[in-house]
């Protein structure tokens, strides 16, 4: 049978044969067994051999130090490109290169809501409005949920009013509840808004589907003022355009000064990793906001409904489906979201749990994948091996990296025995790792310093203190590593590895006005 019946499996008992589900069931349940595998195998060797443990983990924390000055290396030279195309004249440069086919290439955005209150919906719009690109060759699909058409009714109705008139075309989309097979969520949602385009919009004016560049941006998506001439002039430049996609720097900043301390931190590690992986174009997978041609959009069948993470599903599905031949281009360039702020600390703090979770739910990733990599020969070894490697490693260290360091320092103390307790090793063990932790917390110091470069204005509400408390903030990041990135990554992968599958958790939108 050929890879191109898997392109739209999300769990192992969608597959028609029995070998292929067993096969997709022991690859869904390979990153939590690898995950706490290594756990479990931290606290054996620690009590059997904490000699080897000890050596292991001073090995680490020195590969920790230098991987975060390799890293921040990325991160400086990440912002640097970024705040370069922030001042590029990007529109100026495409009619300087008189681009013969600039005048035909439209932008499809779709912005899907579930319960989202007037004020978001506005504001992405509003900056869609402000951008420099030709209002003309812009269409706007607001796509809203039958299920929640009570609530959002109204607020669909008063965005059309506001902004119906003002781009080439204003479409609002009602996704039907209870459709069989999906999943409710934002990929649905969205899938089923693209295809409502294609069918009112794009296909009765005989719109070329690749001079579409479709953007999938979520609701609270707000776009700088360049980014579609920046992601215009990026793609009629891209050797193969259609079989790219275009992924900015997502900054969650919007409501960054509302924000908690947990909170703010969390949004600018997210910001700060999303600008790192810019560096590492031959790794990029799409992430939340992005871009890619319509025409790869429709060959592909749409986005998958019966998934979670459909944001890096989709790059998956386009990857497979044309053998490899499909990439990541990073645009350098910043668009901005919000951080995740509820109606007090305590709902903040669940929320980001679930969010980060949600997140790391794209672990379900590498079953679809490795069983793409089996059935799919088309594909090069060291493209399968490159990638594969990158996202099963990457999810591997989102779940385990952060408690490794945080007990490996002190288990062999604990459970060494007092033969290796009695020994300079075991006397020395937490200072070393103390120590080499400390220098490697120096890498705090640049982040701190971009997260304020990135800060927008401050609300004149708030006194000058914010700015201190702001900076002192970084110091809750090893917390926040730990309780905000590995746990709820590695009950991600557990929930995986049981077969114990995550439904779509809508983040919820909160702004506090003053």
């Amino acid at each position: 049978m050929s890879y191109q019946n898997y392109l739209f499996v999300g769990r192992a008992s969608e597959l028609e044969k029995t070998g292929d589900r067993i096969i997709f069931r022991i690859f869904e349940m390979l990153p939590g067994l690898l995950s706490w595998g290594a756990l479990i195998l931290a606290f054996l060797l620690s009590w059997l051999l904490p000699v080897w443990v000890s050596i292991f983990i001073i090995c680490f924390a020195i590969y920790w130090l230098f991987r975060t000055i390799y890293f921040s290396f990325h991160l400086y030279s990440g912002y640097k490109k970024m705040e370069e195309n922030e001042k590029t004249d990007w529109l100026g440069k495409i009619k300087a290169s008189k681009f013969k086919n600039f005048g035909s290439i439209y932008h499809l955005v779709v912005l899907p809501m579930y319960e989202e209150p007037l004020q978001i919906v506005r504001d992405a719009i509003g900056h869609l409005l402000k951008a420099d690109y030709p209002k003309e060759k812009m269409i706007v699909v607001l796509a809203c949920e039958e299920r929640a058409q009570k609530l959002v009714r109204q607020t669909a109705a008063a965005a059309e009013k506001e902004f119906g008139g003002k781009f080439y075309k204003f479409l609002v989309t009602w996704h039907p509840s209870g459709i069989p097979g999906e999943i409710p969520g934002k990929g649905s949602n969205e899938t089923w808004a693209a295809k409502k385009a294609k069918e009112l919009i794009v296909d009765p004016l005989g719109l070329p589907y690749q001079n579409v560049i479709f953007s999938s941006f979520d609701v609270d998506t707000c776009v700088f003022p360049k980014y579609f001439s920046c992601l215009t002039y990026y793609y009629l430049t891209s050797g193969n355009p259609t079989r790219t996609s275009f992924q900015p720097v997502p900054l969650f900043i919007n409501n960054i000064w509302q924000a908690p301390v947990i909170s703010r931190i969390f949004s600018f590690s997210s910001t700060f990793w999303h600008t790192i992986n810019q560096e590492r174009p031959e790794k990029l997978i799409t992430f939340s906001s992005h871009s890619m041609s319509f025409k790869a959009l429709v060959d592909i069948g749409f986005k998958q409904t019966n998934i979670v993470s459909d944001d890096s599903r989709i790059f998956w599905q386009c990857f497979f489906r044309y053998r490899g031949d499909y990439q990541v281009k990073a645009l350098y360039y910043p668009i901005s979201m919000d951080a995740n702020v509820s109606k007090n600390i305590f709902k903040t703090l669940v929320n980001m749990y679930k969010q980060q979770k949600r997140w790391a739910y794209g672990v379900c990733d590498i079953p679809y994948f490795l069983l793409g990599f089996m059935k799919n020969k088309g594909i090069p070894l060291h493209k399968k091996y490159s990638l594969g490697m990158e996202v099963i490693g990457g999810h591997f260290s989102w779940a385990v990296a952060s408690i490794l360091i945080f007990l490996l320092g002190w288990l062999p103390l604990f459970l060494g025995g007092s033969n290796f307790s009695q020994t300079i090793l075991s006397y020395n063990l937490p200072k070393v790792i103390s120590r080499l932790m400390t220098v490697s917390m120096i890498g705090l110091i640049g982040s701190a310093y971009l997260s304020f470069l990135l800060l927008p204005p401050k609300p004149p509400q708030y006194g000058r203190h914010r700015y201190l408390l702001f900076a002192v903030s970084w110091l809750f990041f090893p917390i926040m590593m730990l309780f905000f990135t590995a746990l709820p990554a590695l009950d991600a992968q557990t929930r995986l590895m049981f077969g114990k599958y995550m439904s779509f958790w809508p983040t919820e939108k909160v702004r506090k006005n003053f």
